[in-house]
C-alpha cells in the first residue's frame, strides 16, 4: 500500500542515526547508521568487532534496514505513514516492541511482535492518522520511563516529534514514486538506542566471570594432581553457570523491553 516511502522513511532515519558512536550509556554499544554491533554480527559477521562496526558500509545497513526492520514488519503492507512511524520505532527500539505495540493499538493480543495477516486487517479499518499519533504517543512514553532518558531524551524527543509530524502528513497525502511529501529533514542525529538497558550491576556480569573462575579452578586441580574426570566436571559446571546467566540476563532484558506502557490508548474500528 506504502511502498513507494521506503526511500525517504530511510532517508529520514539515515539523518536521525547518524554515523558512528559508542556512547557508554547507549545500551547498543558501537553503532553505525543506527545498525548496533549485536545485529552486525546477527546479519553481516558472527564474530564482529567495534571495529568492524565502524568499517560498515552504508550500503550495508540499508540492506540490514529492508529485510530486517521494513520487510520483516511488512511495511510496504501498512498505509503511509503508519509505516514510517513502525519503521523508525522498530530500529529506534526494536522490532520484537514496535509490532507489539502495533498489536496493542488494534486491540488484538501482544503475546507475538509479527504482523500478520490479522493485524493488516485490523489495521485496514483503522485511521492510519490516529494509529501513527497513537503509536508514536506510546513511544514516547515509553523512552521517557528509561533510565537512559535524561542523557538522550532531548534528542530522543526531537525525533519522534518529527516521525510523529512527517507520518500524519504521509497519512494526509499518499506519496507517489519519486514525489515525497514536503516536510524539513531531522537536522541533528540522534543515534542513541531506545532500549531496556539492563542494570549497571548485571551489566558488570557476563560470562566471561564465571568462565574465569572456571579457568582457575580447573588450573588448580591440575596443578593438584586431580583426575581428568573430576577437572572436567568442574569446567562442565562453570560452563553450565555461565550459559544460565547469559539466559536469565537477556530474559529479564526481552521480558522489560517488551513490558506495555502505561496509558496506551487502543484505536477503535471505523
Amino acid at each position: 500500500m506504502a511502498a513507494s516511502t521506503y526511500d525517504e522513511a530511510l532517508r529520514r532515519l539515515l539523518a536521525h542515526e547518524g554515523g558512528y558512536t559508542n556512547h557508554p550509556s547507549d545500551p547498543g554499544g558501537p553503532t553505525k547508521f543506527g545498525i548496533a554491533l549485536a545485529d552486525y554480527r546477527r546479519y553481516i559477521k558472527p564474530d564482529a568487532t567495534a571495529a568492524d562496526v565502524r568499517a560498515m558500509s552504508v550500503d550495508q545497513a540499508k540492506a540490514i534496514y529492508r529485510k530486517r526492520y521494513w520487510d520483516a514488519q511488512r511495511c510496504d503492507e501498512l498505509p503511509a505513514g503508519l509505516d514510517y512511524s513502525i519503521f523508525d520505532y522498530g530500529v529506534n527500539s526494536g522490532i520484537g516492541r514496535s509490532g507489539r505495540v502495533l498489536r496493542r493499538v488494534v486491540g488484538l493480543p501482544d503475546t507475538t511482535h509479527a504482523v500478520t495477516d490479522e493485524v493488516l486487517r485490523a489495521v485496514a479499518k483503522r485511521d492510519p492518522k490516529a494509529l501513527a499519533t497513537a503509536i508514536n504517543d506510546e513511544r514516547l512514553r515509553f523512552l521517557k520511563s528509561l533510565k537512559t532518558w535524561p542523557v538522550f531524551g532531548r534528542g530522543w524527543g526531537r525525533r519522534v516529534a518529527e516521525v510523529k509530524a512527517f507520518s500524519l502528513k504521509l497519512a494526509e497525502h499518499t506519496v507517489v514514486a519519486n514525489a515525497p511529501a514536503k516536510h524539513p529533514m531531522p537536522t541533528e542525529a540522534t543515534p542513541a538506542k531506545g532500549v531496556v538497558p539492563l542494570p549497571k550491576g548485571l551489566q558488570k556480569v557476563t560470562t566471561a566471570t564465571p568462565v574465569a573462575a572456571g579457568g582457575a579452578t580447573v588450573k588448580t586441580l591440575h596443578d593438584s594432581g586431580h583426575d581428568p574426570w573430576t577437572i572436567l566436571a568442574v569446567a562442565g559446571g562453570f560452563a553450565l553457570i555461565a550459559g544460565i546467566g547469559w539466559v536469565a540476563f537477556h530474559w529479564w532484558q526481552r521480558r522489560r523491553q517488551h513490558a506495555p506502557t502505561p496509558g496506551l490508548v487502543r484505536v477503535p474500528a471505523v
